[in-house]
């Protein structure tokens, strides 16, 4: 056998090699699975929204696959469903369906539109397997919500008023496991009533008791990035999407994350991880989800779907 052939034999070899590993294991960035959560009123494949979502990362990450959740038989139940339903058991659903889709056994990217981000991070906590690798937490509600659509063009005395009306129910567990919202309205001036009555947020914010298997799943995340939208009408107070909200027992004053409980007794790990560079905090002039196809594609997309 002559060298030429040596050296052909050889590069066939490593190319070979080279393919296997690419699809058996060693998941680069650039190739490695994201899905995605839609938001509330949303679905997962509406053309005007995630599925031009979809395709924006399909073009920039070529070959990458992309799963868009979907709770229901199609599109108009999964809108319904972002309306109502109890978040754990879709929680559960969606866990289940990610466990069996083989082509995220080796992990995944997520990004989360508004509720979507808080639900993904309960996905993350809840279901190690398949491993997410990143969280991207699009206008997300970590703290929750004590506040109502577009409230902030109204006077503040009707917003406070709707405010207690709505709180007045919410807790009740009927509408805990039947309404979507209530399970992350977060009342400061109820947060004893809110801990007990909350079935969803309060939980995986470990406010009632540190649940340690969430607490040790959510570090296991290699990027937690957390985007506000500076001007959201949609969202009260805008602090949650960067995990901060009202200080306890009123609803005035505000609080950063690294000024909360869940941060000082670093109930979630979340000090641990910003200590640790984990947790990138990202902001936008602009409404609620109202971002360019070109800070998508620079801000999140290249920065943190493709290798740095």
């Amino acid at each position: 056998m002559n060298i030429l052939n040596i050296k052909l034999i050889f590069i066939l070899f490593i190319i070979n090699t080279c393919q296997y590993l690419s699809c058996e294991g060693v998941n680069s960035e650039a190739t490695r699975p994201v899905v995605l959560w839609h938001g509330m009123g949303d679905s997962c494949c509406f053309s005007f929204s995630l599925g031009a979502i979809k395709i924006i990362i399909q073009e920039q990450l070529p070959g990458v696959y992309v799963k868009s959740i979907k709770i229901g038989c199609d599109e108009i139940e999964d809108v319904a469903n972002s309306y109502y339903g109890n978040v754990n058991n879709q929680i559960d659903e969606v866990c289940n369906m990610l466990e069996k889709d083989e082509k995220l056994k080796n992990g995944y990217n997520a990004i989360g539109f508004s509720q979507g981000g808080q639900f993904l991070r309960a996905v993350a906590q809840k279901c190690p397997n398949p491993p997410m690798k990143k969280l991207i937490s699009l206008g997300g509600q970590h703290q929750g919500v004590y506040g109502l659509p577009n409230c902030g063009s109204m006077q503040y005395k009707m917003c406070d008023y709707l405010r207690k009306m709505l709180n007045y129910a919410a807790y009740i567990r009927p509408i805990q496991e039947r309404f979507v919202q209530a399970e992350y309205w977060h009342d400061p001036l109820k947060e004893e009533e809110y801990k007990q009555g909350s079935i969803f947020l309060a939980d995986i914010n470990n406010e009632r008791v540190i649940n340690e298997t969430y607490k040790k799943n959510l570090q296991q995340l290699e990027a937690l990035v957390l985007v506000k939208f500076d001007n959201d009408t949609m969202v009260q107070p805008v602090e949650s999407e960067w995990f901060g909200f009202y200080k306890p027992n009123q609803s005035v004053e505000l609080e950063t994350l690294q000024q909360s409980l869940i941060y000082t007794e670093d109930r979630l790990g979340l000090k641990q991880m910003d200590l640790n560079g984990k947790i990138h905090f990202l902001s936008v002039q602009a409404n609620h989800l109202q971002f360019t196809d070109h800070w998508f594609k620079e801000q999140i997309i290249h920065k943190y779907l493709t290798m740095s």
